[in-house]
């Protein structure tokens, strides 16, 4: 499975860009194997992919917002009844697919994106209980919040690639346009598409958008994985 005129939540944490409040992404590797440091970095990128889904079950469970693309996601889980994890992976690969005019090239870390954190998100959507009172609610998606943080310092300091999501916006700017305008008009226009179909919009969109850049800000350097 990332992510806004409150910016988004993937706008302000867009691993591949470089916004005021975020480093420099770690250098990628391109191709399906990496040389250096193989095992390692397989590792940290499953391990941080498996977090990821994790922390993406635990916002999307309490039903208090979550971040503009699961907006889209869980909009088009609602038309269609098809779990949310699954549509995280059916868009995650058409995503992919509007790679190829744009000549981008996929690293391991984006095809594992597309398929690990919508199956992880299946799988603990399924075994969690939703909390019934508000409280404890907001206690599961805040700390699902700080857990996405992490998972995300961890998938990118592995150096394999971004999300399909960041890499198409990134090649989108490389054509001469603003990070930040092309980033926030994608994560505006997929945050509309979901509202209108029913997605869940709450306050928890607008408290991961606040927060999440400043987090990441956070563990993207502390995560990193050296000679990446």
């Amino acid at each position: 499975m990332t992510t806004t005129s409150v910016q988004t939540a993937a706008a302000t944490a867009d691993a591949t860009a470089t916004p005021a409040n975020v480093p420099p992404t770690p250098t990628v590797t391109v191709g399906l194997w990496p040389r250096e440091r193989p095992v390692a970095r397989l590792t940290w990128l499953l391990v941080g992919l498996t977090l990821y889904g994790v922390s993406e079950a635990m916002m999307l469970a309490p039903g208090v917002g979550v971040d503009p693309w699961d907006v889209f996601h869980t909009g088009l889980a609602r038309i269609t009844g098809i779990p949310v994890g699954t549509v995280l992976i059916v868009v995650g690969g058409l995503v992919l697919l509007l790679w190829i005019p744009f000549r981008q090239m996929p690293g391991l870390g984006t095809v594992a994106n597309v398929v690990v954190i919508g199956a992880v998100v299946d799988v603990i959507l399924g075994a969690t209980p939703v909390p019934h009172t508000l409280l404890l609610r907001w206690v599961l998606f805040l700390s699902g919040v700080v857990l996405n943080a992490v998972a995300t310092g961890m998938y990118i300091g592995a150096g394999l690639g971004p999300g399909p999501r960041d890499g198409l916006t990134t090649a989108i700017a490389a054509r001469g346009h603003s990070i930040r305008l092309v980033r926030t008009g994608v994560e505006v226009s997929v945050l509309a598409f979901g509202w209108l179909l029913g997605g869940n919009v709450g306050l928890g969109t607008v408290v991961y958008a606040l927060a999440i850049g400043p987090l990441v800000h956070i563990t993207i350097p502390c995560l990193k994985l050296k000679n990446t």
